[in-house]
């Protein structure tokens, strides 16, 4: 294993160390991305084993239902707002964190995009990458 993901939100309230490889590294170009981001897309680390995620400090989550209907939980630092992870109520186990929480944020590596569908021109990803118009299967 490579050295453990490291971040946390911009005050500094919320930290986070995960000693683990991640399982997915993506952008997501779905509404719900883009209307918590503010931006065209969200981008993606996930783990599957939560049992090697620590964590430090309060968050406060919201719950939102994907396109599957099954619910993700955001996770915010009710201080400064900035996103930090994302929980699934259909997958307790996986553990996902907004790219650019992380302490190193180029050791983001995306391998696809997903939900390519709801994009918008405007929002240039890396057209090399995989493009699915929905989640692929993992």
């Amino acid at each position: 294993m490579s050295k453990a993901f490291i971040g946390g939100c911009a005050c500094g309230k919320v930290r986070y160390e995960i000693s683990a490889e991640p399982v997915f590294m993506n952008h997501c170009q779905c509404r719900d991305c883009q209307h918590r981001s503010g931006t065209g897309h969200g981008s993606y680390i996930t783990f599957a084993d939560r049992s090697v995620v620590w964590l430090e400090g309060e968050v406060t989550g919201w719950e939102v239902a994907g396109d599957s209907g099954n619910l993700k939980t955001h996770s915010f630092c009710p201080i400064c707002g900035s996103p930090v992870y994302l929980t699934f109520a259909a997958m307790p186990d996986l553990f996902t964190i907004h790219a650019a929480s992380l302490d190193d944020p180029g050791r983001f590596q995306p391998q696809v995009i997903t939900y390519r569908m709801r994009g918008h021109g405007w929002d240039q990803v890396d057209p090399a990458l995989p493009a699915f118009d929905k989640m692929p299967p993992m």
